[in-house]
């Protein structure tokens, strides 16, 4: 395989950056496609071809510091190369050796070989001024279970002998389009004829239509609530019961104030949905530390020396062997601590292996009560861990039945460890939680309490809006408690918007966001509906109401999705900010459970806020109730101006405390009836001012 090498050039992309495209400042060979130069600004061209052992479909994984690309030709030619997988395309991306799954882009699509031909390959390599350089490309059958292996001597070969050449013999490299910006020049001669170049996807380079971000890329989890429900009652029988009791409940337990922030864990996903923000970790690595001596324990990289050195008996023996070597991946290295300190960590990641195991005893069992459905696809895993007794697992899974037509099955299960002394060890035993069963078709209410926000107020209404359109769920509410806005007609928009129900409340005096919840709160009458306290300045996914049901359990959980906040200058399509992985102002559970909790706490955060999600929290677990944590995709929070929201607040009495307690207000409400609107008195009701 040889090796060029281009130095002290600056630039996105070696391709171009030399005044002499043909001239390098090295060449060499290396033994596998895994090279730690350990050199700074510089790049790396290294071709040659590729040699199948066995006719199949394989995978391939490119891992770098910094940005690289590995193209892939149809054939011997290398103008039929094809870009397959690359990391980055800014400069500012990289990942650690042997971290495969870091970006969406690293693994290429199955792609079919055949092990009677050679290939021939070009990997791209640019290393800035930084350490721990490194780039390796892996390869694996397409089949699940087996793991990515770099790919080493005894599957590559050199594209010419250049043993009776000089450096400045050039004349033989080939130029493609992976290497060069313009088209080649030299024809190839393994056809008659020539070959054209092949056309590579997204433009010229990586990130042509790419989005922005990974977590923009579409996933099956974004659109699960278009697939019809298989009712959970039809599951019922599938495993049998058993009791829930999680050893993290501190039901009854005596807290500290904000303790129970500690008693909060994050919940494991599969698969990756790309809640990590990869695209913003250049100087903030929670994973792991970026320097030569933590690389080591990772992988075995060869170092790029200006001779090719020459193979002893005992390494060739060696490079027959297959290669297995210790690969590093942060996605499953992150626990809760790191989730809950690293504010770009995103969802905590299932090893699949795991809930590839579950979902096929998951099936097998299902077969014997449904034999007419069959799995198509895993949707969605979410695995909740209790060290001392088991794991809660959510399983979405897309199904077909006799007839081809497509089913989701969304389903609670549970594992209980078996003792650790038993012999021979056993499985878990995989059961259904008495319970824990969520209700699809239970009523959202979606509060927040305004004042005098119109453009926020706007944009809220505009998009619970889309909720409806695209969704066409009918079984949610916007409820707002508005103290008495000047700078818009509230009630107003509500009337004229596309919502399938809303209430509305109108408050006078100064602004009280827990009182405004609770007002909100107390609005609603069924005690059997979900209540969501909500707030101004997001931008919500479609799916939220689905989200949102699915995660809240009557007298067993609540839900506290985690969302990302936006920079100034940020928006929604190039999100730059960070997860809001302290707050749980944003929180969702049945009106029965958060009422049993005591409600917001009005009297001590009468006049002011900050702090009284927390308070809340402690209350919510002491009552009971589990608290479900997941980072949520494309739910954001804008930046924005505070100038005024808190201008003007005077300082709280026992005289307003207890003014709240006598409030009467009237609601406004608006339910759906025959495809037909009905609206209420607009009047409203009032808080005694000071």
């Amino acid at each position: 395989m040889k090796v060029e090498a281009e130095a002290g050039r600056q630039g996105r992309w070696i391709a171009g950056d030399s005044e002499d495209e043909n001239r390098s400042q090295g060449r060499t060979t290396v033994a596998k496609l895994a090279v730690s130069p350990r050199w700074k600004r510089y790049g790396l061209r290294i071709f040659g071809y590729l040699h199948p052992y066995i006719d199949g479909e394989f995978v391939f994984a490119l891992s770098s510091q910094d940005n690289s690309e590995f193209w892939l030709s149809s054939n011997a030619s290398p103008l039929r190369c094809e870009l397959l997988a690359w990391v980055g395309k800014t400069g500012a991306e990289w990942s650690a050796p042997g971290e495969y799954e870091k970006f969406v882009s690293q693994t290429s699509r199955p792609v079919r070989l055949s092990a009677q031909k050679k290939y021939f390959f070009e990997v791209i390599h640019k290393q800035d001024d930084g350490s721990a350089d490194h780039v390796e490309v892996a390869w694996k059958l397409n089949r699940d279970g087996l793991a990515f292996t770099v790919i080493n001597s005894s599957h590559i070969s050199l594209y010419t002998d250049e043993s009776m050449l000089l450096m400045s013999d050039v004349a033989h490299i080939p130029q493609t389009t992976a290497s060069h910006v313009s088209e080649p020049i030299h024809q190839s001669c393994d056809k008659p004829g020539g070959d054209r170049p092949s056309a590579k996807p997204g433009g010229d380079r990586p990130g042509g239509h790419q989005p922005w971000a990974d977590m923009l890329r579409e996933d099956p989890r974004d659109t699960l609530y278009q697939l019809p429900l298989i009712s959970g009652g039809s599951l019922r029988d599938v495993l049998p019961n058993c009791t829930y009791k999680p050893s993290y409940n501190i039901k009854g337990v005596r807290l500290q104030r904000y303790q129970g922030l500690n008693f909060v864990h994050l919940s494991q996903v599969y698969p990756n949905d790309y809640t990590r923000l990869t695209q913003l970790e250049r100087d903030h690595r929670c994973f792991y530390q970026q320097n030569e001596e933590s690389l080591k324990q990772y992988m075995a990289l060869d170092e790029v020396v200006r001779k090719a050195p020459e193979k002893s008996p005992q390494e060739a023996a060696e490079a027959k062997k297959p290669n297995s070597p210790v690969v590093f991946d942060a996605a499953f290295a992150r626990t809760d601590l790191t989730g809950n300190k690293c504010n770009l960590a995103g969802n905590l990641m299932l090893q699949p292996s795991i809930a590839r195991a579950l979902v096929k005893r998951f099936m097998d069992k299902l077969y014997f009560i449904e034999p007419r459905l069959s799995l198509v696809r895993v949707l969605n895993v979410e695995r909740r861990v209790d060290p001392a007794k088991g794991s809660r697992y959510l399983l979405e899974l897309e199904v077909k039945d006799e007839n081809g037509e497509l089913h989701r099955l969304s389903h609670y299960v549970y594992t209980v460890d078996p003792p650790k002394t038993a012999l021979p060890p056993a499985e878990p035993y995989l059961c259904n939680p008495v319970g824990i069963q969520w209700k699809p078709a239970v009523t959202v209410h979606f509060i927040v309490a305004v004042k005098n926000q119109a453009r926020w107020v706007m944009q809220l209404i505009a998009n619970m809006e889309e909720v409806y359109r695209q969704t066409g769920d009918a079984l949610f509410s916007l409820v707002i408690v508005d103290y008495d806005s000047k700078d818009a007609d509230v009630l107003k928009a509500l009337k004229a918007a596309c919502l399938p129900q809303y209430k509305y409340l109108n408050l006078s005096g100064h602004f009280q966001r827990a009182a405004g919840l609770q007002a909100g709160i107390d609005l609603v009458t069924d005690d059997h509906s979900i209540l969501f306290l909500f707030d101004l300045h997001l931008h919500t996914p479609v799916s939220i109401v689905d989200s949102v049901r699915k995660h809240c359990v009557e007298g067993v959980m609540a839900f506290a999705p985690i969302l990302m906040r936006l920079d100034c200058g940020a928006t929604p399509l190039e999100p730059r900010g960070f997860w809001e992985v302290a707050g749980f102002g944003l929180l969702a559970g049945f009106k029965s459970d958060l009422m049993a909790a005591g409600g917001m706490n009005t009297k001590e955060f009468t006049f002011k806020w900050g702090g009284e999600d927390w308070e809340f929290l402690d209350r919510i677990l002491k009552s009971g109730l589990e608290v479900e944590r997941l980072h949520l995709r494309n739910f954001f929070h804008y930046f924005h101006s505070k100038r005024g929201m808190w201008s003007h607040v005077p300082k709280p009495s026992k005289r307003h405390r207890l003014s709240f307690l006598r409030v009467s207000a009237r609601a406004v409400a608006r339910t759906p009836l025959d495809g037909a609107h009905r609206t209420g008195d607009a009047t409203g009701g009032s808080i005694p001012t000071q």
